[in-house]
């Protein structure tokens, strides 16, 4: 049976207890260095830590240590690599080709930062070795289906969270403008700034927008036909939000999923427990720049957000009159006193309501006609902070009292996996069966502050008489000792192919093989050509530093396909600096070179 998998994210520790306890199947979380977002590292026993936790439910952590490497730093990737799989990471999510060369005993992911987006990389990379290829969020469905079709390896997809509107892997313009890069970690987001349009000669077009922030992805309600592609696990992007987040998202696709698989009974979820959520989940009310499906569909407008790169939230109305220091909505809403409410690219705090009419900490930028959205929901996330929803693992318990002795017995309903204890002893005759029946039956049914759930209990023996602190003691033992019995799950650690061929006899600057044992992986699979990184480039003046399937002319009505009124060169501007846009139409893709 094919396991499907939730991936959640996490910052931290707390971070994966909120994940694992709220849903997931697998946590990615940052290793100490070398991970694509350097504000959420870990610790190697933090990484221990969140195994041992995330382990008692089967669900899997996976360590990203997905920036290129230096040669200097391939001895201190390699120690930390082996330090956090002995720390029990399940899997390890890598850029650099490097960690193909270094016999890990561990799964190796090929991060989106390897930007894999065609069946002949995808089929590529799993005949090398690697267990999972990670795909870029800009793909359609077909996309997607052709490249589950084209390998053996497992297929992850993000399905929720921010976008990179540049190809991951492939986006140098935080490099541009800043010592910054995304791909060693420390991405300056310019993508999420405010341009210019122009004609690179004084006209401008657009003026203070933010023309390459777009929304975020909420492809919540395409689960089934992904599932039938051949996805086997879903993302959802966040190693920077908070608990809440974690929590309100994770419950939300924990239930999409669930519902999805109900109906493909050749499909199983990839961990074990069951989740009861104490509210209800809602995407809505946690950071969103709005929701999108991106390009899902096929390419098309209406995905960014040119207004502001903050969250958005949810709609509540436009306003249908203004007094001096109050609006009131057009129509019925439930905006409550500390709700935080956006307009624009503006934004500020509910003090007071009173039926629509709504008394805001601030009146600038609102008036007639302005839509007004709840970005912070003060109610739900106080629900969040009070949440005490518990993972809670299935058991059958059997109890059985002869004249000798006191047997106490848990089976996982999940696996199969049981412990037992026996309790030596001389026991009499009951005075009361029936009460004895039910002392044993209730006492071992307690499962207290445990991982576990008792469902069912089998009394033999209630004829006998045994000290209710006697079965409360050997149940205490039982399920100890049935939570440190281990989940049988399966690894795939392959080894790198020598005689498949890379796909091309060339590799770009784009690439960036940025160290020996990178260049040598590639050599061995037939590379005859690897251009210098542009990583290491001293500038990116004249050269590409975004590839996207985001295209800035399709998205205000002026796709050179369809007759547009602007011609010639388009230009982004941002004080002293400028970007060439380039437009592809055979691929329907958009490059920014920079125009130094």
């Amino acid at each position: 049976m094919k396991r499907i998998e939730l991936l959640a994210p996490a910052r931290d520790l707390a971070a994966v207890h909120a994940a694992v306890d709220y849903g997931a199947d697998a946590v990615y979380i940052g290793g100490a260095r070398f991970g694509a977002r350097a504000a959420a590292v870990n610790t190697v026993d933090d990484i221990a830590r969140a195994a041992e936790y995330a382990h008692r439910f089967g669900v899997r952590i996976h360590v990203t240590l997905n920036t290129v490497l230096f040669d200097g730093e391939l001895a201190e990737a390699e120690a930390l690599a082996r330090a956090v799989v002995a720390a029990g990471a399940d899997a390890i999510i890598v850029q650099d080709m490097a960690y193909r060369r270094m016999s890990l005993p561990v799964e190796l992911h090929a991060s989106t930062q390897v930007c894999n987006m065609s069946p002949e990389r995808a089929r590529f990379l799993g005949e090398c070795g690697f267990a999972r290829v990670i795909l870029e969020r800009g793909l359609s469905l077909a996309e997607i289906r052709a490249i589950c079709e084209a390998t053996d390896a497992e297929v992850e997809c993000f399905v929720h969270g921010a976008i990179c509107v540049g190809y991951s892997g492939r986006c140098f313009l935080s490099r541009s403008m800043s010592d910054r890069s995304g791909n060693r970690g420390e991405c300056s987001q310019p993508c999420r700034l405010t341009y210019d349009l122009t004609d690179g000669e004084g006209r401008r077009y657009i003026e203070g927008k933010h023309l390459l922030s777009v929304r975020d992805m909420n492809l919540s309600h395409r689960i089934g036909e992904m599932l039938d592609a051949g996805v086997t696990s879903f993302k959802i992007e966040g190693r920077l939000k908070d608990e809440r987040y974690i929590k309100n998202v994770v419950a939300y696709y924990r239930r999409e999923i669930d519902e999805c698989l109900a109906s493909r009974p050749e499909l199983c979820r990839a961990s074990f427990g069951r989740s009861v959520c104490d509210f209800a989940p809602d995407p809505s009310k946690s950071f969103t720049r709005g929701e999108s499906e991106y390009f899902f569909a096929g390419k098309r407008p209406g995905v960014a957000s040119f207004d502001t790169p903050k969250s958005v939230g949810e709609s509540v109305g436009r306003v249908a009159s203004c007094s001096a220091r109050t609006f009131t909505l057009d129509r019925d809403h439930t905006l409550l006193p500390g709700d935080g409410i956006c307009f624009g690219g503006d934004g500020t705090s509910v003090n007071a309501v009173e039926g629509r009419r709504v008394t805001p900490n601030r009146m600038a930028g609102i008036a007639p006609g302005t839509e007004i959205f709840r970005n912070y929901d003060n109610r739900f996330a106080l629900a969040l902070d009070r949440s005490r929803t518990r993972r809670t693992l299935s058991v059958d318990a059997e109890v059985a009292v002869s004249a000798g002795r006191l047997h106490v017995r848990f089976v996982r309903r999940d696996d199969g996996a049981s412990a037992e204890v026996v309790r030596e002893g001389c026991f009499d005759a009951a005075r009361d069966a029936a009460k004895m029946e039910s002392t044993l039956r209730t006492q071992v049914a307690k499962s207290g502050d445990t991982i576990f759930s008792v469902e069912s209990v089998l009394v033999a023996g209630a004829e006998l008489f045994v000290p209710a602190s006697v079965i409360a003691d050997a149940r205490r033992e039982a399920l100890d000792a049935l939570a440190a019995v281990p989940w049988r799950t399966e690894h795939s650690v392959k080894a790198d192919d020598l005689s498949v061929r890379y796909p091309g006899d060339r590799v770009t600057a784009e690439e960036n093989v940025t160290n020996a044992l990178s260049r040598e992986f590639y050599s061995l699979h037939g590379v005859h050509e690897i251009e210098p990184p542009l990583e290491t480039a001293a500038s990116t003046a004249g050269r590409r530093v975004m590839r996207s399937a985001y295209c800035l002319r399709r998205e205000i009505g002026e796709c050179l396909k369809e007759n547009p009124r602007l011609r010639g060169e388009l230009y982004l501007e941002r004080g002293s600096h400028r970007y060439r846009l380039s437009f592809d139409c055979e691929r329907c893709e958009m490059s920014l070179y920079d125009d130094k």
